[in-house]
C-alpha cells in the first residue's frame, strides 16, 4: 500500500479489525440512538468517562486565560511583531522579524467569494450564528474529541446538501490541492468510523461546525475555523497572507478498507518519515532525543493536576492539544544542530507535510522559515523506534511545534496505543496561533 494522504492504491492488511468492539455492550447501544446533543448532553450528566469529563472542565478553565501564546519558559512575546522585534523565550535573544506582515500569494478573491457564497445560500439568523468578531475567544473553544463541546457556528450535517457543499468549498478555496484532499480524508475515515461503530448521528463526513470570524474582506483581517472529531483547522487571513495555526489532524482506523472511499488512508509519511528519522541517528543522540522509554512512563508527571501533567488518557502524550495555548512546552531531546544535512532534510519533509494544508505559494514560504531555524529545533522522542512500534515525537522550534503521537483505542478497543490510531498537532510559538503575531493589539485574539 502507498504512503500517501487521500486516495491511494490497494487495499493491504487491516490490524485495527482486530479491534473492533462489540457494538451490543451499553455504551455503543445507548449511543446508537442518539444524535450529537443528545449525546453531548448525556456525557455532561453522566460525567462519564470522568477522566474526560474532568479534563473538560481544566479545558474550562485554561479557555478563561487571556491568550499569550505557547513558550518555553512562560515569557509571553514582548512586542506584536509587526511592530518590532520580539523576545525569544528560551534565550531572552532578540530575534528581529520573527513574523511579519509578506505577500504569500494566497488566492484570497476566491476565498472571500467562497465565503460569501454561503453567506448568501443561508437565513439572516444562520448567518448571525456563523459570524463572530475578529477578537473573539471563540477561536480558540475547538476540541476534537467527537463529544460537541460547544456547539458554536453551523453544524454541516444540519444545513441544506447544497450549503454544506459551499462550506466545503470554502476549505478548497483556501487550502493547496494536497491539503483540501488531506481534509477531505480525515472526514471520510470519521464517517467510516462511524459505520463501523453504527454510530452515524455522532461521527460522519459532515460531523464539523464552521465559524467565521470578522467580515470577508480582500484587504483587512478575518478567518475561519472548522472543528470536529479529528479535524480541527484554524485559519487566520489578511490580504495575500495566510496563517494555518493550530491543527488538529487525527484518525481512528488511519484507513479505509472497503465500501466507495476503500484505499483512502492518512497520516502514513508523518509517521513514517519521524521513524526514519529517529532510525537514522547514531546510538547517543537516539539516546538523547528518547525523553522517555515507555508511552506511558511512571517517569511523566501524572498528580491528577491536569493542566501540568504530562499525561493524560486523552492528550495522551500530547502536550499542545485543545486549549493548550499559552501552555509552557520546554524544549527537549537533541538539537538539529548536530544532524547531518540528509537529516536536517528529513525534518523539512515532516515539515511539508504538517502545513500541507497552506495554498502552495504560503507553504513554501513558511518551509524556509522552518528552515531558517533548524539550527535552534529540537526533536524528541517517546518510546521505541521498531518497525512495528508505536511513539511519539515532537519537532519544535520558535516558528513551529510538531507533534505525531499513536493513540490507544477510543472506539475501536486496543488497550495500548497502536500505529492505526494517530494523532498530529501543529502549533506556531511566540503568539504565532490564530495569526496573533499578525494582529493590531485592537484585534488580538482574546
Amino acid at each position: 500500500m502507498g504512503s500517501k494522504d487521500g486516495i491511494v492504491g490497494g487495499k493491504g492488511p487491516a490490524g485495527f479489525r482486530q479491534y473492533i468492539p462489540d457494538l451490543n455492550t451499553l455504551r455503543f447501544q445507548t449511543a446508537k440512538v442518539q444524535d450529537c446533543y443528545q449525546y453531548a448532553e448525556n456525557f455532561q450528566e453522566s460525567h462519564n468517562p470522568p477522566w474526560l469529563y474532568d479534563l473538560t472542565q481544566t479545558w474550562q478553565e485554561l479557555l478563561r486565560e487571556p491568550y499569550k501564546g505557547l513558550t518555553t519558559d512562560g515569557l509571553p512575546s514582548l512586542l506584536i511583531p509587526s511592530q518590532g522585534p520580539i523576545i525569544d523565550s528560551k534565550t531572552g535573544n532578540i530575534i528581529p522579524n520573527l513574523f511579519q506582515p509578506q505577500d504569500e500569494g494566497v488566492p484570497i478573491e476566491s476565498i472571500v467569494a467562497a465565503v460569501d457564497k454561503v453567506f448568501d445560500q443561508i437565513s439572516s439568523e444562520q448567518k448571525e450564528e456563523v459570524s463572530f468578531p475578529l477578537n473573539a475567544k471563540e477561536w480558540r473553544a475547538w476540541s476534537n474529541p467527537e463529544i460537541l463541546l460547544r456547539p458554536l457556528g453551523l453544524r454541516l450535517e444540519e444545513l441544506d446538501a447544497r450549503v454544506a457543499a459551499s462550506v466545503l468549498d470554502v476549505l478548497k478555496a483556501t487550502f493547496s490541492t494536497e491539503g483540501y484532499e488531506k481534509a477531505l480524508a480525515a472526514m471520510r475515515i470519521n464517517q467510516y468510523l462511524g459505520q463501523i461503530c453504527e454510530l452515524p448521528k455522532i461521527m460522519n463526513e459532515l460531523s464539523y461546525n464552521f465559524l467565521v470570524f470578522g467580515t470577508p474582506s480582500k484587504d483587512k483581517p478575518w478567518g475561519w475555523s472548522l472543528y470536529g472529531h479529528h479535524l480541527c483547522l484554524n485559519v487566520f487571513l489578511h490580504g495575500r497572507q495566510i496563517v494555518i495555526s493550530p491543527t488538529f489532524t487525527g484518525a481512528e482506523p488511519n484507513m479505509i478498507d472497503d465500501g466507495p472511499f476503500a484505499g483512502t488512508e492518512i497520516l502514513h509519511d508523518e509517521g513514517n518519515l519521524g521513524l526514519k528519522l529517529m532510525q537514522s541517528l547514531p546510538g547517543p543522540s537516539q539516546e538523547k532525543a528518547q525523553i522517555f522509554k515507555l508511552l506511558r512512563d511512571p517517569a511523566m508527571l501524572q498528580s491528577g493536576d491536569l493542566a501540568k501533567d504530562r499525561w493524560n488518557p486523552d492528550d495522551q502524550r500530547h502536550v499542545c492539544g485543545a486549549f493548550r495555548d499559552n501552555r509552557i512546552v520546554p524544549l527537549e531531546g537533541i538539537s538539529v544542530a548536530s544532524f547531518t544535512a540528509e537529516q536536517k532534510q528529513l525534518i523539512l519533509d515532516i515539515a511539508y507535510h504538517f502545513v500541507l494544508y497552506l495554498p502552495d505559494t504560503a507553504r513554501k514560504l513558511r518551509l524556509k522559515q522552518v528552515a531558517d531555524h533548524l539550527d535552534e529545533t529540537y526533536f524528541c522522542w517517546i518510546g521505541r523506534w521498531g518497525n512495528d512500534d508505536a511513539f511519539y515525537y515532537r519537532i519544535q522550534s520558535s516558528v513551529i511545534i510538531m507533534e505525531f503521537d499513536h493513540h490507544s483505542g477510543v472506539f475501536l478497543s486496543n488497550s495500548q496505543p497502536e500505529k492505526f490510531h494517530v494523532h498530529t498537532i501543529l502549533r506556531t510559538p511566540n503568539a504565532g496561533d490564530y495569526g496573533a503575531g499578525l494582529r493590531s493589539k485592537e484585534d488580538m485574539v482574546e
